[in-house]
């Protein structure tokens, strides 16, 4: 073995060893910032070991490659703030998948008539799940930004031709291991991935994107996976198992709290967009409150849970939210955060854009550890969350959501609600907690009804 060589390999056992220690890293808030660090040394060590391979002739088209993907990086991080980052995440996967498919398509063509049945194999599930990451991230992100419709586009007999594809997909890509030297079949599976990451998404509500999401960070880091088979390449086989795995677990964590099946999720309509929901969401009665009613509440509580959504992620209120924390703390009041793992538009979410605004770790709880403190809770503010506190999922059997674990929010002494507007949320179910008699409704801009808010609790003083 060369000197060149054995670099490389030890370059890509230290990558391997970081990228395990960062997952670990990343599984509480505590170590995700050390467990980051280690997953970004890792990726450099990686790269920098494959500018050794022997096999690397030239390096301006690589120099090129950095540059532009630089650049693209530089955009989308200017275009999509922080607090739309699942829709940068799921540009990430776009990405992803689509690197991985053209490797694919590129080694087939360059070994064309030399490929082994398993290489061929590889190829064909790297190039199939490309594809479809590839068009699936892209249909999450327009659902997630509003270009899609939330609502699930279905038709009939639709799972039924989803079927169909899915069998002619896995069809060819057994005829390749069979017949490796045939570009129309191959070129044919590459167009079913682009379709079924199309047919795929469409008919899953918007309500299950954060799933969707999860599958796609699997799917592309299966298709990583592959690739490395397909080239021989150990650090792309480690990382890519690593990356499909966690991103199955995390699949399989969420749909349990969303008390969703796999073919649900895959199949279902959970998250229709009810134009009659919201319109009797609107007629019904409700405790429309002033930030004065608000500031009265908390004045006279001793204990404050925020319950963050969606909402504080639009109005980009993480700030405000630690800022009027800090002045009830100031005046005795017991603050807690209760941080569901659905809240928002993907895992982590909420834990994510708090972090930004620096609030403590261990001021943030999740569901198992906050639900029986709301009964003992004096008051509780929802900055835009919906689906994670509506009681429907505990009490009504006839709405989608129920059996999903929510917080027990109805149950504290008040509740006020920051929202835009009594709409139905990203679900489009309506919340009965919005008209219970101890929920004041304060509807307006949640950014500015929090800064509000800090300016009456100033004013009183302590």
């Amino acid at each position: 073995m060369t000197p060149r060589a054995v670099i490389l390999s030890l370059c890509y056992l230290v990558a391997s060893a970081l990228f395990i220690m960062c997952l670990r890293g990343l599984s509480g808030p505590q170590t995700a910032r050390r467990g980051l660090v280690l997953g970004e040394l890792g990726m450099l060590i990686a790269v920098v070991g494959t500018l050794l391979h022997q096999d690397i002739l030239r390096y301006d088209w690589i120099l090129g490659g950095l540059v532009l993907g630089s650049g693209i990086g530089v955009a989308i991080s200017a275009w999509i703030p922080m607090t739309k980052m699942p829709e940068r995440i799921a540009m990430s996967h776009a990405f992803g998948g689509l690197a991985s498919a053209l490797v694919g398509v590129a080694e087939y063509n360059r070994q064309a008539g030399h490929l082994s049945h398993f290489e061929m194999g590889a190829l064909g599930f790297e190039v199939f799940l490309g594809f479809l990451t590839f068009t699936a991230s892209w249909m999450a992100f327009g659902k997630l930004q509003g270009v899609i419709t939330g609502a699930p586009i279905t038709y009939k007999g639709q799972n039924f031709v989803n079927l169909l594809l899915f069998l002619a997909a896995i069809g060819g890509l057994a005829f390749l291991v069979w017949q490796p030297e045939n570009p129309l079949v191959f070129y044919g599976v590459c167009g079913l991935g682009l379709i079924m990451g199309v047919s795929g998404v469409l008919p899953i509500g918007g309500a299950d994107m954060p799933v969707v999401i999860s599958l796609n960070n699997s799917y592309a880091g299966l298709a990583a996976c592959a690739t490395g088979f397909a080239l021989g390449s150990p650090i792309l086989i480690i990382s890519g198992a690593l990356d499909g795995s966690s991103g199955f677990i995390l699949s399989m964590m969420m749909s349990k709290a969303m008390n969703r099946s796999f073919a649900n999720i895959l199949f279902g309509a959970f998250g229709t967009d009810i134009a009659p929901t919201q319109l009797s969401a609107v007629s019904k009665p409700y405790n429309e409150a002033t930030v004065e009613d608000a500031g009265a509440v908390l004045k006279a509580s001793q204990s404050v849970i925020f319950v963050p959504g969606y909402g504080m992620a639009v109005s980009q209120a993480q700030h405000a939210v630690r800022d009027l924390a800090a002045a009830l703390e100031k005046r005795g009041v017991d603050v807690k955060y209760a941080i569901h793992p659905v809240a928002g538009r993907m895992p982590g979410h909420m834990n994510v854009l708090l972090a930004e605004a620096n609030v403590s770790y261990d001021k943030l709880f999740d569901l198992d550890d906050i639900n029986d403190d709301f009964a003992r809770t004096d008051a509780v503010i929802v900055v835009g969350a919906n689906d994670v506190v509506n009681p429907a999922a505990k009490k009504d059997p006839s709405s989608p959501i129920y059996g999903m674990p929510v917080f027990n929010v109805e149950q504290a002494r008040s509740v006020i609600v920051l929202k835009r507007s009594m709409n139905a949320g990203f679900s489009g179910v309506e919340n009965e907690l919005f008209f219970q008699p101890n929920t004041m409704m304060v509807l307006g801009d949640a950014k500015k009804t929090l800064l509000a808010m800090i300016a009456e609790l100033k004013e009183s003083g302590h």
